[in-house]
């Protein structure tokens, strides 16, 4: 059974471009989508946060209308309970890439805050593209990406083909006016090719070992196809 590396954001909160802090954390389908998908392929998974700090989930993926409904939300909130290693992560400076088969980051608001300015994590990042370990990121997660630098400071991501939360999204979402910054806009300053497909709908991008999914409707197609190459 191979062991899986979920990095989760340990931020509760994005600050915005007035200062105000927006309630945030990681966003709930991102995580257990891929989650209950890795656990079925018969992989462990291991959750690591900077400092080792319990993740927030972001409260807004837990209402109905992110989720189809009462019934939908009441299937993301049950899975969520089941997650039981969100409760236990380990520290995200003290990870030993070699002890994993594949990487995954789901995203929320919460990335912005913290994994994009994070170097541990940027390190991580860099070492497992360098490798080509399996590696998944979702919707605001390539975010982290941004930290990811080569000893020349140029982005290790440059050139490679990827998707995000997309400025289309950002805004319809509400809070493309009020942010410091935008994700689709940052990843192409740092030379990505940035794949953007229709708000809202399902869309994965693979390049290489470098599995990326645009916004909370990717992450369980995103999971398949890094099941794929751990297959």
């Amino acid at each position: 059974m191979s062991k899986i590396l979920f990095v989760v954001t340990g931020a509760d909160h994005w600050t915005l471009a007035d200062g105000s802090l927006h309630p945030t954390g990681f966003w709930a389908e991102e995580a257990v989508a891929p989650y209950e998908a890795f656990k079925a392929a018969g992989h462990e998974v291991v959750v690591a946060t900077p400092g080792g700090v319990v993740p927030t989930v972001d409260r807004g993926s837990l209402a109905p209308e992110a989720n189809g409904g009462q019934e939908g939300a009441d299937k993301v909130a049950a899975s969520l309970a089941a997650f039981t290693e969100l409760q236990g992560p380990i520290k995200l400076e003290d990870v030993d890439l070699a002890d994993y088969a594949a990487v995954f980051y789901p995203g929320g608001h919460g990335p912005m805050e913290d994994l994009a300015v994070n170097a541990d994590s940027g390190r991580l990042l860099a070492l497992a593209l360098e490798i080509g370990m399996p590696l998944g990121v979702v919707c605001h997660a390539p975010a982290a990406l941004l930290a990811a630098t080569k000893d020349d400071g140029s982005n290790a991501f440059a050139g490679y083909r990827l998707t995000g939360f997309t400025n289309a999204e950002e805004t319809q979402a509400g809070l493309a006016e009020r942010a410091k910054w935008l994700l689709q806009d940052r990843l192409v300053e740092a030379g990505v090719d940035f794949q953007e497909g229709e708000p809202w709908a399902p869309k994965v991008v693979v390049d290489r070992n470098l599995v990326t999914g645009q916004n909370p409707a990717s992450s369980a197609p995103l999971a398949a196809e890094l099941l794929k190459k751990l297959a």
